[in-house]
């Protein structure tokens, strides 16, 4: 892996989510005989998966199999291609895309607490989302979000910890 590492391309790959890891399953005669197309490069798979199907006419089942998809990822990428165009074919962020227990919901409540007894501090919060939600929360983790939600309102309001 170190001499793959390397290779400043792998490395750019790597930086943008785009490397294939699985290239040698890529058989697509075409494809591996251009000298412009890498097998390495999942966006590029990907697309060129999709234009052999709707530019050369290649069923769908060949061309999933010749570029070491399956059927459903096909109409999976062809979707997320038409959707957000080329860009849309690199993986994303991984990891949680939102709150999983302070959801707008429960941070509307919090709010709602904090407007009725300003003086509630984030562990009298956390406690009272536990109650009313039947969900533990860290206090820390209940600050976090109201400073969150105070910036995504006003960005120059100065960050008070409840």
């Amino acid at each position: 892996m170190a001499t793959a590492m390397a290779d400043p391309k792998v490395a750019a790959l790597v930086a943008t989510r785009s490397l294939n890891p699985h290239p040698e399953k890529v058989t697509d005669t075409v494809f591996l005989a251009s000298r412009f197309c890498d097998a390495r490069d999942v966006v590029q798979v990907k697309y060129e998966m999709v234009r052999r199907v709707r530019v050369d006419g290649v069923p769908v089942t060949q061309a999933a199999r010749a570029f070491g998809y399956c059927r459903q990822a096909f109409y999976e990428v062809a979707a997320a291609l038409d959707a957000g165009g080329p860009s849309a074919l690199a993986a994303g962020k991984p990891g949680p895309k939102g709150p999983v227990k302070l959801t707008d919901p429960v941070m509307d409540q919090v709010e709602g607490w904090l407007a009725a007894a300003p003086g509630l501090r984030s562990r009298d919060l956390a406690a009272r989302v536990l109650e009313v939600f039947g969900f533990p929360v860290h206090p820390r983790s209940v600050e976090r979000a109201l400073a969150r939600r105070r910036e995504a309102r006003d960005p120059q309001e100065p960050i008070a910890r409840p």
